[in-house]
């Protein structure tokens, strides 16, 4: 883009704004529209993006038309054309104005001319001139019509930027006869252009500031789709030329820069005395550049000789006591040169060290490849991962695109997708995706998402929020949690009331909008970093010129709309009255006088959200025998507990659990009776279900599943969610292990709970083989191996399919795999 600016004085010292027309813009306000309409093009950072400033109305006289043919006075090539910069910037901030006069047909000439030569033929690229001008200066209108014409020869963007031009929103009223005739002929100039506009300068900078999607041009990368094996069956195989190309990118706000104060060297300090005087109160600074050293801390070598030489000559010191001279470490920071350094992946705690030429690489060839097909409604959109890629058939071979149309247009009448495995080159790493056939208007392609491998999905489960049992194992009807019709139809009004749908602005037709539309919601992170650059990099200072407030459009989504929220209004107020909602009150914080919290009431049923049957008899056994050890601990000194309970009985107040209180405020609980008080404020731990922490749990070494509480110790880790294997490989472990042990006759209902919930998981996580593994194991041990335990395999056996082997049908339900049919899973029980 070539600019043609007017480099005049300005009459008056006012700041011009819409609707004010006492006086013409300032040098400031001026030099600032300069700088906003050269702002855009340095954000974007192209390299094709190129710029070149023409003054007129200058005092000297510089242009190419000028030196070949004469004329074209007073216009001049302020900047030639190239990637604009910084340094675009500086220039533009330093130019005064002048009292020549100039012409802006002149500038216009020679900007077409400046721009015509730097091209050449290169016929792609897009040729914009923008003039920005006051109106004020006289203009040469003969033979305006053949520049009109050279420049639609040219197909050449005109936009001519003026200063206080009349637009729909702002009309000056005190306006000169040479501007009003000037604002006349530029508009009937751009009449006669193919591509051309009028605007004004306020508004122009007020469009700047407005967030827009950039549109990128994708390149088109050329390679195979391929339809079967093209190696081993090549009769069977397709083999199609495609191209690809982004059909999205992702936007990223632009990184900023760090820069530190620059400390000159004395050679550079020196220099600079002689040529000129620097002000020392003027700051410099240096973008600072990222480097990367490596160090490692060894032993001073020769550090313990010294040190004990000095030790031995030093007199009454610790050698003549028989002392061993104490010897300092000195340690020492030693560089690590780049080349002896080898490269390793970390594999646990430790590292691995890899091959110079690397771990060989997976033999790819470049190209789609299709593997499968599924239907269009099994795709899940959750699981779609990075950007989406257009494949097209090859533009230059009709029989591609003919072949590639065909493939596109039978997907879509089955409503079918496939799937493909892209690798980008050769050797390279695949990637899996979908490509969802695409039939527009003139041409048909497919587009392509990547997808999660099977590795990288895992499925986290959680206890449901509806069904809840209390320690007893007793489903409940009503509680807190559990909302009532009267509460699910409040709720349902609420939402239906904050519909957007119809929220919008009504159409033609009467008919109201949608309020929220995706294509005009912008990411404030990035346009409001683009602002700011913009407003620093045109303003000298930011104090007296502070970031002005966000572009209207990037804010109207920031707050619902008014409409709704008068609509919506009786609904608030039910869903208040019916869930009981209050302002929960700031916990103060306060001093309890015991060192010790008292333990919960087992009296009230403490209700969890677990959708399972209480524990199992023999899970239960031994915190009840705790239980009856520590009651009769307690009762063993019951003077010492009266004492205790008749010092803190003044301190129930203080050392009250605040739980239940809050539990009233948020879920307005069905029973308001208050606990009764404790008679005793020490925390009873005997009386707690849960195993007692200091128990030993007997993990053996290296395990997760202890032999104490296995099933308890099973169902924590697999809660964690990222030692899902190990605990089923150690679960496995414990019961092959107990089963053989003597008096293992004890626990078998204990062990045969812990293979039902182990068979469970192994199901839900994708553990198959491990379960498959394991229970053929346990076959064999039991019935083969000395001492064995043939009696709790009959117990397996009583029990019959569930736990058996998991076959293909079992598996296929929970979308896993398993090589073993129903009829083995059968017959492997049985036998």
């Amino acid at each position: 883009m070539v600019t043609a600016i007017r480099d005049a004085e300005d009459p008056g010292d006012g700041e011009n704004t819409p609707g004010c027309t006492e006086s013409a813009p300032s040098p400031r306000v001026a030099s600032v529209r300069r700088l906003g309409l050269a702002s855009q093009q340095i954000f974007n950072g192209r390299k094709t993006d190129k710029c070149g400033v023409i003054l007129f109305g200058s005092e000297e006289t510089n242009n190419i038309v000028h030196d070949e043919n004469g004329g074209y006075e007073h216009v001049s090539e302020y900047i030639p054309i190239a990637q604009p910069n910084a340094t675009t910037l500086a220039k533009l901030q330093a130019l005064e104005p002048s009292t020549v006069v100039g012409d802006p047909l002149d500038a216009l000439i020679v900007a077409i001319e400046t721009q015509d030569q730097f091209l050449g033929n290169k016929k792609t690229w897009t040729r914009n001139v923008c003039i920005l001008t006051d109106g004020e200066n006289p203009i040469e209108v003969e033979d305006w019509e053949a520049t009109v014409k050279r420049m639609n020869d040219l197909n050449v963007h005109l936009t001519i930027v003026g200063v206080d031009f009349d637009d729909d929103e702002f009309e000056q009223e005190e306006k000169s006869n040479i501007k009003r005739e000037n604002e006349s002929f530029f508009h009937k100039f751009i009449a006669k252009m193919d591509n051309g506009l009028v605007g004004n300068c306020d508004y122009v900078l007020q469009e700047v500031s407005r967030p827009d999607i950039r549109e990128v041009r994708s390149t088109m990368t050329g390679t195979v789709l391929r339809i079967g094996d093209t190696e081993v069956r090549p009769d069977q195989a397709v083999e199609i030329i495609i191209k690809t190309s982004k059909c999205t990118a992702l936007a990223r706000p632009k990184s900023f820069k760090k820069f530190a104060r620059r400390k000159a060297g004395p050679e550079e300090g020196d220099a600079s005395k002689d040529d000129m005087e620097v002000d020392e109160d003027e700051l410099v600074f240096a973008q600072l550049q990222l480097r990367s050293a490596l160090y490692i801390e060894q032993e001073k070598a020769g550090a313990a000789e010294s040190a004990g030489h000095a030790a031995a000559s030093d007199d009454g010191g610790a050698a003549e006591d028989g002392a061993p001279p104490k010897r300092k470490k000195e340690k020492e920071l030693v560089n690590i040169a780049k080349e002896d350094l080898v490269k390793g992946f970390k594999y646990g705690a430790s590292f691995v060290p890899a091959p110079e030429d690397g771990f060989p690489k997976l033999p790819t060839h470049k190209g789609f490849e299709i593997c499968g097909f599924f239907p269009r409604k099994n795709f899940r959109r959750e699981l779609a991962m990075g950007e989406v890629y257009y494949v097209w058939a090859d533009p230059a071979s009709p029989m591609q695109q003919v072949a590639l149309s065909s493939i596109v247009q039978a997907m879509d009448a089955e409503r079918v997708v496939a799937i493909a495995r892209w690798v980008k080159q050769e050797n390279g790493d695949p990637s899996m995706g979908v490509l969802w056939p695409s039939v527009f208007e003139e041409i048909d392609c497919f587009l392509w998402v990547q997808m999660p491998f099977a590795d990288d999905v895992r499925n986290f489960p959680f206890a449901s929020l509806e069904n809840l049992v209390n320690k007893k194992g007793e489903a409940l009807k009503e509680h807190p949690y559990i909302p009532t019709n009267e509460q699910m139809d409040a709720m349902t009004e609420f939402v239906d009331a904050m519909d957007l749908m119809e929220a919008g602005e009504k159409d033609e037709e009467g008919i109201r909008q949608p309020w929220f539309d995706t294509r005009l919601s912008y990411n404030p992170a990035i346009h409001r970093t683009k602002q700011a650059q913009f407003h620093a990099a045109i303003v000298q200072d930011l104090n007296t010129h502070p970031l002005p407030p966000p572009h209207e459009e990037l804010t109207k989504y920031f707050e619902p709309p008014r409409r709704v929220l008068k609509r919506a209004r009786g609904a608030i107020e039910e869903c208040k009255r019916v869930f009981n909602v209050r302002e929960v009150p700031k916990k103060v914080a306060r001093m309890r006088k015991d060192e010790h919290v008292k333990a919960d009431d087992d009296d009230d049923d403490e209700m969890l959200l677990l959708d399972r049957a209480g524990p199992s008899q023999t899970q239960t056994q031994r915190p009840s025998q705790m239980q009856s050890r520590g009651v009769t601990q307690q009762r063993t000194s019951p003077s010492q507990t009266q004492k205790k309970v008749a010092g803190n009985d003044s301190d129930n107040s203080a050392t009250e659990p605040e739980d239940e209180e809050e539990e009233e405020l948020l879920l307005d609980s069905v029973s308001t009776r208050k606990p009764e008080p404790r008679p005793a404020p020490l925390p009873t731990p005997a009386r707690s279900l849960s195993p007692d922490a200091r128990v030993d749990r007997n993990r053996p070494p290296g395990r997760i599943v202890g032999f104490t509480y296995p099933l308890d110790d099973f169902k924590k880790n697999i809660a964690r969610g990222d030692v899902v294997t190990k605990a089923v490989e150690d679960l496995a472990f414990v019961v092959t292990e107990v089963v053989v042990r003597p008096f293992a006759t004890r626990r078998f209902d204990e062990m045969l709970e812990c293979m039902h919930e182990l068979r469970k998981v192994s199901l839900e996580e994708d553990e198959i083989d491990a379960w498959n593994t394991f229970i053929q194991e346990l076959k064999d041990t039991c019935l083969e191996s000395k001492p064995g335990n043939k009696a709790f395999w009959e117990k397996v056996r009583g029990v019959g399919r569930p736990l058996s082997l998991i076959s293909q049908p079992e598996a296929s339900k929970a979308g896993g795999k398993s090589p073993i049919t129903e009829s083995e899973a059968q017959q492997f029980i049985q036998d």
